[in-house]
């Protein structure tokens, strides 16, 4: 198999040393096969090892070679639509099980980094930055409907407030999340599997799944080998690809662009973000960023539906970087990337059973870096017999996208045209 490289992010280029790991080049035997060395998977494998199953992780290119080690590195908390969405999504029961999850995920990263001593530059909280009265006020019903499932980590922030944490004019308001926060994404998920390799784990690299077998102990082929498993758990998102079709008509893979400036001397960092926390504006096609533990400032925002690459992506990023930071008009650009994500048309992540023994979670839609956390938990949970918090995920509804995988792109876009437009507009 050839060896995938890491694209050339700022993430990559500052990686912790890790091995080498070899392509799966023999028949192996397992309780559990994961497919996706990703955050999904990764966590799920880690859950499922301290249950003490055995478990083999496949993954196509590299850990963390998707969204996982490419992404803005903000631990937000909730998902890509909020608990009211879901409230009337669900029935009550399921709602209240989802509820108490969306806070979750940040916890179990950071119990995850202090007990594998994962080096992934962790710094707490995180602010949502409201542009107009509008914002505001949304983001004041925010805070009430996460208080009303015990979450009490907020505090809102009025004009003055706000200019305290981000030096920036663009904005009215905001909210801090006390709990919020950021990481090195790609430096999380090295620990990750590091810690899956400490508890007996094994996960292979440059080995893609390319077909399943399935029946009462499924069989999943690769270039080179294979793996019998009992249960097999597919985690592999926006590069899922073909392997699961019935899987890829209510999901969109899309692509998110990211630029990292220079390092920043101390006073201009730090003068750009006193606080040092992590920060998304509330527009739906929303501008976020942070400073890098060397003081770059980590910029990222915009959607490219269907996952194609920008032919260049500093020349739509940089401007909204200005537009935020002016003062940055000098500053040099020395990386810029893009990734890509899975969308559902929810924005709520699909999670499910294929037959009795594959497991599948998918389609964070933008606001995995928790959430995926939170699926490993409960996806190791069912697997153990304890089914209640995965099934209540799984109620969630979905649907095909509109157009079907011809026009569910362009369709999309222009859907989030229309947002955008409101969001310019004040609407």
């Amino acid at each position: 198999m050839p060896n995938t490289p890491y694209p050339a992010s700022y993430y990559a280029a500052t990686a912790n040393m890790t091995k080498e790991r070899p392509a799966l080049q023999e028949a192996k035997q397992t309780d559990v096969c994961v497919i996706g060395a990703g955050y999904t998977g990764l966590s799920t494998a880690l859950f499922l090892l301290e249950k003490g199953f055995s478990v083999t992780v496949l993954e196509a290119a590299k850990v963390g070679f998707g969204a996982s080690g490419r992404n803005g590195g903000q631990i937000v908390n909730s998902y890509s639509r909020d608990l009211d969405s879901i409230e009337r999504s669900v029935d009550s029961s399921a709602a209240k099980l989802i509820g108490q999850m969306a806070f979750e995920g940040g916890r179990i990263i950071r119990e995850r980094v202090a007990r594998y001593n994962i080096q992934c530059d962790l710094k707490d909280g995180g602010v949502f930055a409201a542009l107009s009265q509008k914002q505001m006020h949304h983001l004041e019903a925010q805070k009430a409907l996460w208080e009303r499932y015990g979450y009490h980590q907020l505090e809102l922030l009025d004009e003055q407030g706000i200019k305290r944490v981000v030096a920036s004019d663009r904005y009215i308001g905001g909210m801090l999340d006390k709990q919020g926060g950021h990481i090195h994404p790609l430096n999380l998920a090295l620990g990750e599997a590091a810690a899956v390799e400490s508890l007996g784990g094994v996960v292979y690299e440059n080995s893609p799944a390319v077909r399943i077998e399935r029946g009462e102990q499924p069989l999943i082929h690769t270039p080179t080998g294979n793996v019998r498993a009992k249960f097999v758990v597919v985690a592999g998102n926006a590069y899922l690809g073909d392997l699961i079709p019935e899987l890829a008509a209510k999901s969109m893979p899309c692509g998110t662009q990211v630029i990292a400036t220079e390092p920043l001397d101390d006073e201009l960092a730090r003068s750009l973000l006193p606080q040092d926390y992590c920060v998304e504006d509330c527009n739906y096609l929303l501008d976020y960023y942070r400073l890098s533990a060397d003081k770059r400032l980590i910029y990222g925002g915009g959607v490219v539906y269907g996952a194609r690459d920008p032919a260049d992506i500093e020349s739509i990023i940089h401007p909204k970087m200005l537009k935020t930071f002016p003062q940055l008009a000098k500053v040099r650009i020395d990386y810029a990337w893009t990734g890509n994500f899975l969308l559902t048309l929810s924005r709520l992540p699909q999670v499910g059973r294929l037959g009795n023994n594959i497991y599948y979670s998918q389609g964070c839609s933008g606001h995995g870096v928790t959430y995926t956390h939170v699926a490993g938990k409960v996806i190791a949970e069912a697997l153990s017999g304890q089914a209640e918090r995965f099934d209540a995920f799984a109620s969630l509804p979905h649907y095909p996208f509109p157009g079907g995988q011809r026009f569910q792109a362009p369709l999309s876009a222009l859907g989030a045209l229309y947002y955008s437009l409101r969001d310019r507009l004040g609407f």
